[in-house]
């Protein structure tokens, strides 16, 4: 997968992600949940963009970082949503429980990667 693969599979993430949680409750805890679910979905897409644009080796991992602690986030969130019964039966969340576990291995492996190479 290339960084243009990436750069779409997060920002579709985010897009699905926005779509989920226009089915959330309208009261406090959905709204509270859906507000930190989005902004970390977010996170991951345009964190990951900005570490393509990364000035250094050690500029990257910095934002590699970031990007699988918000995909790792917004699979906590979406855990909270389920368990806390904020999302419908039939909604897409298993699957995007699924993306999120994905990304945070794929991200992982990247940052690995990239400083077993740092110093090459």
């Amino acid at each position: 997968m290339n960084k243009q693969d990436l750069q779409l599979r997060t920002k579709n993430f985010h897009v699905a992600i926005i779509k989920l949680c226009g089915d959330f409750p309208r009261n406090a805890a959905g709204f509270e949940t859906a507000k930190q679910l989005i902004r970390s979905a977010g996170s991951v897409g345009a964190n990951y963009r900005a570490a393509c644009r990364g000035k250094s080796k050690a500029d990257f991992i910095y934002k590699i970082e970031i990007v699988v602690e918000e995909a790792d986030e917004s699979l906590y969130w979406m855990e909270v949503a389920k368990e806390a019964v904020l999302v419908p039966a039939d909604s897409d969340i298993d699957t995007l429980m699924k993306e999120a576990n994905e990304l945070v291995s794929i991200f992982n492996a990247t940052d690995i990667t990239a400083k077993k190479n740092r110093n090459e």
